[in-house]
């Protein structure tokens, strides 16, 4: 049983720390004005430290239990649990640092001496108010990121590029013509068109550069029944490339977008190189008078951004070129 309220980041760590030195401080205040004739110094460091053991006995504490104990019990549990280690934390770590200082015989030690388990058990109802205020702010801080990531999903599910439906109307077109024409090319481009569809329900919102490309092909496959075999594609990818990861449907958007913008009744020339820093798309068809953004980019270059994989710019010289630079990680 996995809950985001079972994972505690290195930032919260950082506030059980300073929570339990601020608490250790003041503590020592307390000390400090109940018989002024200690020594302030040894008095503050003995403090601070007894916070800082606080602490320590708090991870100890919370590692075994979020790792070993409240993974295995039922949820309604955990509350008891986790409060009864807050107040062992705080009583342990009180405990461990007067043993300290009593073997030194610092002065603040033989002073709480008598009280000693007096205090540990109050310092331990204070860790137990403390690890309660605690643990409902790490548990409301990971369901709001819990929830904020479940809509980042489902933000990423309606970005995600569809394939036009009008590419699938006139693929079908196109097939229904080839049946009297070349029954064995209208088979394989059914074929093609399936394994399309097939690509674009899948649940995955990464897939390999070798896996998007072989969805490029079968696209270009369909579209060049429709423009007489006039789109050439070329790929130029880096050995040992074909596994990186990229959005599903990223390249083919991409070359959508050429035929789409730059088909001018001519071959169309399309080249994909890819190397250690970025995948460039580039066609020497129609150079529109601006390059802009319309809702497919806009989606790839959101889509990118979500999935931490790059980011997305254009160019044109002569050619028209689309860039997705990897993240550097």
């Amino acid at each position: 049983m996995e809950s985001v309220e079972l994972k505690i980041a290195r930032k919260d760590w950082f506030y059980i720390t300073f929570i339990g030195v601020l608490f250790g401080f003041l503590l020592s205040l307390l000390v400090y004005f109940l018989n002024p004739a200690l020594q302030a110094v040894s008095t503050i460091f003995f403090s601070i430290f007894t916070g800082f053991m606080i602490a320590l006995f708090s991870a100890i504490f919370i590692t075994v239990s979020n790792n070993f104990i409240l993974p295995k019990v039922h949820q309604k549990f955990w509350y008891l649990i986790s409060f009864f280690f807050s107040f062992l934390s705080g009583s342990f770590g009180f405990l461990f640092a007067y043993m300290l200082f009593i073997m030194i015989e610092a002065p603040i030690a033989i002073y709480l001496s008598p009280f000693v388990l007096y205090i540990a058990t109050i310092i331990g109802m204070m860790t137990f108010l403390v690890g309660m205020m605690l643990h409902h702010f790490i548990a409301m801080k990971y369901r709001h990121e819990s929830y904020k990531n479940t809509m980042l999903e489902l933000r990423l599910k309606s970005l995600e590029t569809e394939l036009n439906p009008h590419f699938i109307f006139n693929a079908l077109n196109s097939i229904s013509e080839l049946i009297h024409m070349d029954k064995a090319l209208a088979e394989e481009a059914l074929m093609r068109l399936s394994k399309l569809l097939r690509s674009a329900i899948t649940q995955k919102s990464l897939i390999s550069l070798e896996e998007e490309l072989v969805m490029v092909q079968n696209y270009l496959m369909l579209e060049n029944i429709r423009f007489e075999g006039k789109i050439h594609f070329k790929t130029q990818v880096k050995l040992g490339l074909e596994q990186q990861l990229v959005p599903k449907f990223s390249i083919q958007l991409l070359v959508e977008n050429a035929i789409k913008h730059g088909f001018e009744n001519r071959d169309l020339h399309i080249a994909l190189s890819a190397d250690d820093e970025s995948i460039l798309v580039c066609n020497d068809g129609k150079k529109p008078k601006g390059i802009t953004y319309g809702t497919g980019l806009h989606n790839l270059k959101r889509r990118l951004e979500i999935l931490e994989v790059g980011s997305l710019s254009s160019e044109q010289s002569d050619n028209v070129c689309f860039k997705i630079r990897w993240k550097e990680v």
